[in-house]
């Protein structure tokens, strides 16, 4: 009678580790991204009173994996009129290279792109629930920024209000 108390009791037991498992496995892999994209008017690469977040700017996702740099999941979205988008995404991305890059500016004078490696306009995003990060749903990204061709006449004013002197020729 005890092996079988005993017996019943282990099988409980681990019936409810794998329910457990399952769970967290499952609440895990849907991860909500939220990020904004802005017009750099200033061409400094960072965001002013100047800057203009932009309606109708495209941004991709685009995961690699670390290896073979083989593409395994790409996702687009579009800014709203405060320049703001949203993605949501499936699936545990943890042995892959996610980022956010962007795509297309709606407008002219606003469109250039850094490609500089180092100064590359695109954002690292972890999409796995093992990196420590608290919030395991909402991933927000960085903003990121199109330059205009050319700076604002009133950028200088607004360095000055900032009391820094930028590496930008006006």
């Amino acid at each position: 009678m005890a092996k079988v108390i005993f017996f019943l009791a282990s099988a409980l037991c681990l019936a409810t580790l794998v329910n457990f498992a399952a769970a967290d496995a499952d609440d895990f892999d849907t991860f909500h991204i939220k990020g904004s994209v802005y017009c750099d008017t200033c061409r400094v690469q960072f965001i002013t009173r100047l800057s203009k977040f932009l309606e109708g700017a495209k941004v991709k996702l685009e995961c690699k994996n670390r290896v073979n740099q083989t593409v395994t999941l790409v996702e687009e979205a579009v800014t709203d009129k405060s320049g703001n988008y949203e993605m949501v995404v499936t699936g545990d991305h943890e042995e892959e290279v996610c980022e956010i890059v962007l795509v297309e500016s709606p407008e002219a004078e606003c469109r250039e792109i850094n490609n500089e490696e180092f100064l590359r306009n695109a954002a690292r995003i972890s999409l796995t629930a093992n990196d420590g990060i608290v919030s395991n749903e909402t991933r927000t990204v960085n903003p990121l920024g199109f330059m205009r061709n050319t700076p604002l006449p009133d950028c200088p004013k607004a360095f000055k209000e900032l009391d820094i002197v930028p590496d930008v020729i006006f």
